[in-house]
């Protein structure tokens, strides 16, 4: 479909790329990861045709059709109709049908006999069956149907487009770009603007989309449910994975301790004839063989380690001890204009609670956080703080009040007086400000890297009670780990927003669902709470089947009658025995081919085992054929993990299906 050959790009003395050359094939799902500035956003766009190259270095099939999503982009200042902005997507059917209508007209006053007339009926007859062969039909509902699915309300929908925020619009922008279905999806960054309801439809959609894509993200969970390959841009080249991101993760420790054993025996051999020529340069009866070692240096192709970025580890200053309830919120109201935002609002956080605060956007989730760090005021209630509670709270807009005239590393200083140097530095880089761009001044740094610092610089300062309000937006995986091992093991008490549930998972213990005006909590992770919805939305389902009225919230649906529990298990028997009788072939191969995937990889660590070994390089007869076995494994690995792909694919497909049944 795509090929990108032998992509060269470089600064000065470095290179962005170095002779990259990748390919996209139809039905591809591709993840590019990479750390911040590895360049891909870059790639994306030489793949676009937004970034020129030279000529041949990019290529695609006939009739293909390249959608692209920017991370960030222009505002749009369009009166039209949010609906109306959404069905320009479908811009070359509607023209199509104007020109069905206009020749339908014309035809209706001309002469049915004249040549014009017969060639407007031959071109109304072309139009007709591109229209027919089209859904121009169900537009309509197609729009609707992924606006609502991304968050937007159907009173929205006759809302002029410059009224929105430019979140939004980012929304808009992916709406119009799924709508219109082009043959490779490239999308940067598409889960920024999107809150974990709308981020869960995305995944859906995706997963059904018939087209290739290519997605940049720092989503780990959306990488995994989205993606089956990862591209891994490192140091100017790229690596593929022929999995998700769970997958790369595991092969990545596997390839590493490879080409390290591969390394290390290099080395070894090396040394050994160094040694070699060392003690018998100066003889001339070995003088033959000197040479020859020297030669078989020279040709000798060297290995080189992937220079991996080294993991910074990083832990929060002591939590001061505080006492048992930190934070208690009563009768908590807001309103803006006429739009209220809470009303009557309780809630209680204690000791070390680690707290994600989860809804739609514009739910009222950063306004929430806002009023507990005094950033805003409530129209009613009370915010009362326990004893010795000492409160840092970090949001998007601390990164316009840093110091301009300062250096990232000054800037560090003073807000940790406490630190020493090294450990400025080193928290710093967990950040990704390492050598000399500690020395950047914040009026040249960009919005990102100054959300970053302002991140940093808040959790350099003692605190026993932690707001933070989207800390991963801006962070590539490495400093997510980075912050994520942190608040695992810090002991005061974190409340955060944030639609990364990887990153929540990891230490999050009680959820805060900001729905409606109230907030409720549940104990558990973002994958608990998940599963609550879920099993809510499937009790909806039944309960909208009968005729009855669904639960109104996630607290209800704990107090169900019997005959809804009854029915329940009447639906779930039925699917079950649908599942059954559908999935049972692939069944049967995905056990097979895990089997046969179990089987190799215990072959492939053996050989892996046995190339490790620094004696099988003095045997060439050895290395040649256990070289042959080890590739040849490889191959039959990478088919079978093909059959595990398609089986697992299909029997995804059919969980599907009947979920929504």
């Amino acid at each position: 479909m795509l090929s990108v050959n032998n992509l060269d790009i470089r600064f000065g003395e470095k290179y962005l790329f170095k002779n990259v050359s990748a390919q996209v094939h139809q039905g591809n799902r591709i993840g590019l990861i990479g750390v911040n500035g590895a360049g891909k956003s870059t790639l994306l766009k030489v793949m676009a045709g937004i970034s020129n190259t030279d000529d041949g270095v990019v290529s695609c099939s006939k009739y293909f059709s390249i959608g692209y999503l920017a991370q960030e982009s222009a505002e749009l200042f369009s009166e039209r109709s949010l609906f109306a902005e959404a069905e320009t997507a479908f811009a070359p059917l509607l023209a199509l049908q104007e020109e069905a209508d206009r020749l339908h007209k014309e035809m209706e006053k001309g002469d049915p006999e004249s040549e014009t007339f017969k060639q407007m009926l031959l071109d109304l007859g072309e139009i007709q069956q591109q229209l027919d062969c089209s859904d121009i039909y169900s537009i309509g509902g197609k729009i609707e149907k992924v606006l609502l699915g991304l968050g937007f309300k159907r009173e929205d929908l006759t809302k002029p487009v410059v009224s929105f925020s430019g979140g939004w619009q980012m929304r808009l922008k992916l709406a119009k770009m799924l709508l219109e279905s082009p043959s490779l999806l490239l999308l940067d960054e598409p889960t920024n603007h999107l809150d974990i309801v709308s981020l869960r439809w995305v995944e859906q959609f995706l997963r059904n989309y018939n087209g290739a894509m290519v997605i940049i993200s720092h989503d780990r969970t959306f990488l995994d449910k989205t993606t089956e390959r990862i591209w891994e841009l490192s140091f100017g080249k790229i690596d593929v994975y022929k999995g998700n991101y769970t997958y790369y993760t595991k092969e990545k420790i596997e390839r590493r301790a490879i080409e390290k054993g591969a390394y290390d025996n290099q080395q070894a051999k090396i040394k050994q004839t160094m040694l070699f020529v060392d003690k018998f340069r100066a003889k001339a009866t070995k003088a033959r063989q000197v040479q020859s070692r020297v030669k078989q240096l020279e040709k000798m192709e060297l290995i080189e380690l992937s220079d991996d970025e080294s993991q910074i580890k990083f832990h929060f200053p002591p939590a001061p001890a505080s006492g048992r309830d930190v934070v208690k919120v009563e009768g908590l109201d807001k309103t803006f204009g006429k739009e209220k935002v809470f009303s009557g609002v309780e809630v209680l956080l204690n000791r070390g609670d680690k707290v994600a605060v989860v809804g739609v956007n514009g739910a009222g989730k950063s306004t929430f956080l806002k009023i507990v760090a005094g950033e805003i005021k409530a129209d009613a209630g009370d915010i009362m703080f326990g004893s010795n509670v000492k409160m840092s709270y970090f949001g998007q807009h601390q990164a316009q009040e840093l110091s301009p005239s300062l250096s990232v590393l000054e800037t560090m200083a003073f807000a940790s007086e406490d630190m020493t140097i090294t450990q400025v530095r080193s928290l710093l880089g967990a950040f990704l400000f390492r050598g000399e761009e500690v020395d950047k001044k914040v009026a040249v740094l960009s919005g990102g890297e100054k959300s970053r610092l302002a991140l940093a610089k808040m959790i350099a300062v003692p605190a026993n009670c932690m707001l933070l309000d989207e800390p991963t937006n801006h962070l590539d995986m490495s400093s997510q780990d980075v912050l994520m091992e942190a608040m695992a093991q810090y002991d005061g008490t974190i409340v955060v927003v944030s639609h990364n549930r990887f990153f929540l998972d990891s230490f999050v213990t009680k959820v805060l669902e900001v729905r409606d005006g109230k907030i409720t909590m549940f104990e558990g992770n973002i994958s608990e709470y998940l599963q609550k919805v879920e099993e809510l939305e499937a009790l909806e389902k039944i309960a909208k089947g009968k005729g009855e009225k669904s639960s109104p919230s996630l607290q209800q649906s704990t107090a169900e009658g019997s005959e809804n529990r009854k029915e329940k298990k009447r639906q779930a028997a039925l699917k079950r025995q649908e599942r059954s009788r559908k999935v049972g072939p692939w069944l049967k191969q995905l056990t097979q081919a895990e089997a046969k995937v179990e089987e190799l990889e215990q072959e492939k660590e053996e050989l892996e085992e046995k190339m490790a070994d620094p004696a099988l390089y003095s045997d060439e007869k050895g290395w040649a054929a256990t070289s042959q076995d080890y590739e040849a494994c490889k191959r039959h690995l990478d088919r079978w993990y093909e059959k595990w792909e398609e089986a697992q694919g299909e029997i995804d497909a059919i969980d599907l299906e009947l979920e929504e049944m």
